[in-house]
This record gives structure tokens, sequence and C-alpha cells, in this order.
């Protein structure tokens, strides 16, 4: 079966798409015909992508500026999908905040922040996207986990119970809406983008810097795995995707 076009014309919500993978994603996918619609808190980078995409004649872009962790950012942002392209095929819930400290450090309000961004982050997704799927009776959340949802390390252990609630709540709703609403969790390993920024804490960022100083691998590899997923025939669903670079052992 060709699936060179699965992806032309679907149209495409992406969160935390000013940067790193939802920046990288977008343009993959609008160079596939794909009609994106960002969200990110910093307008000017989301104006910048959004101009390029449509400067290249591919897919359309728009965008909205959107704080994940405010529920009615979220849902302007899918309002913004349906009212200028009649429709939303895929959600991809990807804003992310890592922050690596000791429990002991009691970093509280990174902890706070982590909840609010990458576990009520994706809820608010979901729950912005999920009345129009039905109503469509189709569509697709591709939701952002991390390896870290697979294993916890020192330091890490708020940042993991966040990226495994991800991979909770994915399967959860997996099973829940079945059917013509698909369900991919992806689990990146160490990728090119900002989210290490996200440590405050000396001594952690120190080994955060040096796992991807050495071993991270281009935001491309994300793209390429979402399109895969998105351009799969609607009955197939691929629920599960690890990707770590070949030099990373955790």
């Amino acid at each position: 079966m060709d699936l060179s076009n699965n992806i032309k014309g679907k149209v495409i919500v992406i969160t935390g798409a000013s940067s790193g993978l939802g920046e990288t994603s977008a343009r993959y996918l609008a160079e596939k015909g794909a009609n994106v619609v960002l969200g990110a808190r910093r307008t000017d980078r989301l104006d910048k992508i959004a101009s390029e995409i449509n400067e290249a004649g591919n897919g359309k872009a728009e965008f909205v500026q959107t704080d994940v962790t405010k529920k009615e950012d979220v849902q302007r942002l899918i309002d913004k999908a349906v009212s200028t392209f009649g429709k939303v095929d895929v959600m991809v819930n990807n804003a992310g905040l890592m922050s690596i400290a000791p429990l002991a450090a009691l970093r509280v309000d990174e902890w706070d922040r982590m909840i609010d961004i990458n576990i009520k982050g994706v809820l608010y997704g979901v729950a912005a996207a999920l009345p129009i799927f039905q109503k469509q009776e189709s569509g697709h959340f591709i939701n952002v986990s991390s390896v870290a949802g697979l294993k916890v390390f020192g330091g890490a252990s708020v940042y993991s119970g966040t990226k495994f609630a991800v991979r909770a709540i994915s399967e959860g709703l997996r099973q829940e809406v079945g059917g013509n609403i698909r369900v991919t969790t992806l689990e990146p390993g160490a990728i090119e983008s900002e989210l290490k920024h996200g440590t405050t804490h000396k001594e952690s960022f120190a080994g955060v810097d040096e796992m991807y100083r050495t071993s991270a691998i281009s935001s491309d590899s994300i793209a390429r795995t979402i399109a895969f997923a998105i351009e799969q025939p609607a009955d197939v669903d691929i629920n599960d995707i690890v990707i770590r670079p070949t030099v990373q052992t955790f």
C-alpha cells in the first residue's frame, strides 16, 4: 500500500511548537502537505515558523499563543484549527518540561510546573480535541512521553512520574475511545531540543548536559516517527514507539 500521500491535507495541531521536536515536526509534516496549527507561548517564534511554512507553499500553517497549563488556551488552539480548516485530524501533545534534581532539593515549584505542563497539559489537549474526534468519528492523539516514562533514574523522580502518567493516560484513552480514534505514545531518549534547559539544579544539569552533548540525535528523528504513525491506514494504530540514540544506554 502506498502511504506517501496519507499526510497530505490532514490538519495537525502541535503544542510546544516554537522549538525542538514541535517545530521540526511542524516543518516536516507541512512539507508533506499537512496543514499545521501551532501552539506555544513564544509568538515571535511561532510567527516566524508559520510564515516560513506558508512561504514554502506545501502545507499551510496557523498559530495561537498557547500556555498548555491553561485549558482555555488549549481550547482556543483547537478552535482555531476547526474554524480555519474545518476539522482536526491529529493532536500532538508535545509541550513538556524536564527539571532534574534530587527530591531532597525540594524544588516544589518545579514539581508543580512539571505536573501542570506534562500531565495537565496533555489532559487539556485531550479535553479540547476529543469531542471533535468523536463528532468526526476519526482522530489521532500523539502524546510525547519519554524513556524516563519507562525507567526511573536518580534525580528524575518527579519528571519520570509525569511521563509514566502520560503513558498511563494514553493507554487508558486508547482503551476507552477505540475504533476510529487512534492513540500513539512516543518515548524519546536524548533528542536535540531545549528540554535540558529546564534543569536549574547545577549538579544535575551537568549530568544531563553531558548525556545530551555526547548522545543526542537530531529532532528530525521524532518528526519522521510522528509522520510514520500518522501515515498508517486508518485501521492501524501504532500505540508505543521508543526511540533512542544508538549510543544511549538509559
